[in-house]
């Protein structure tokens, strides 16, 4: 299937923005841009879903954040494909103040009352890097991708928190955000259409749903010591 139009200056290319696999994290840090946080078995399952899901789209660019589990669930789409996978710094996940301590809900770094000087601004937010910078850098990422694969499709592999922040910037809606209602559950495709250099549209798509443990799904109940944020 090819994404391009024979119009010369109206090609069709495809973006697809893709959360990485489940992690294996059994002490339930929040690992950020930590290394060596590789993919879980089942994390492996969610890429080879994905892959053999992309098997037959025309996909001729496949980038991915340089740590490890984006890096690890993109391989088998460029292996797919039979393409070399490129790494590009701008889908790497987004900085943040408690990367490296647990965050789960009723437990973890919240209770620490030292710690709450960090959440006084939801809006920036002020406990990490700011929506507008990942708003840059992530639609930086996305051209490139578009230009690397135009008149067809590109697959970058990225996290929850930018992933969704860029959507929420294409799609108008405000930054700031309820972290338990982001639409990008893990394996997840959040794909943008480009007319020429102009996105046209937005779509999303969970080819590994049935993988996601039940706690990781949009919208799911909270379960004390298991949080979504860790999972980015």
């Amino acid at each position: 299937m090819t994404a391009a139009s024979t119009s010369a200056g109206s090609e069709i290319t495809v973006v697809h923005l893709m959360r990485h696999g489940e992690v294996h994290n059994p002490d339930g840090i929040l690992y950020g841009r930590l290394p060596d946080y590789h993919l879980s078995d089942l994390g492996r399952q969610m890429a080879d879903r994905v892959a053999e899901h992309l098997s037959a789209r025309d996909v001729t660019h496949v980038v991915a954040s340089p740590l490890d589990r984006a890096q690890e669930t993109a391989t088998p789409i460029a292996k797919a494909h039979g393409l070399d996978l490129a790494s590009d710094g701008r889908l790497i996940e987004a900085d943040n103040v408690f990367e490296g301590k647990t965050f789960g809900v009723g437990d973890g770094a919240l209770k620490n009352p030292e710690n709450w000087k960090h959440l006084v601004n939801p809006f920036k937010p002020s406990w990490g890097e700011p929506y507008i910078e990942q708003v840059v850098r992530m639609m930086g990422a996305l051209d490139a991708a578009k230009d690397a694969a135009r008149g067809h499709e590109a697959v970058c592999v990225s996290h929850q928190l930018p992933i969704w922040i860029v959507r929420s910037f294409v799609e108008k809606r405000r930054l700031w955000h309820d972290p338990r209602k982001r639409q990008c559950t893990l394996a997840s495709l959040t794909t943008f259409t480009y007319r020429g250099d102009k996105i046209v549209s937005v779509g999303y798509s969970e080819p590994a749903r049935n993988l996601v443990p039940k706690h990781l799904l949009a919208g799911a109940k909270p379960v004390k010591g298991k949080s979504k944020a860790f999972g980015a």
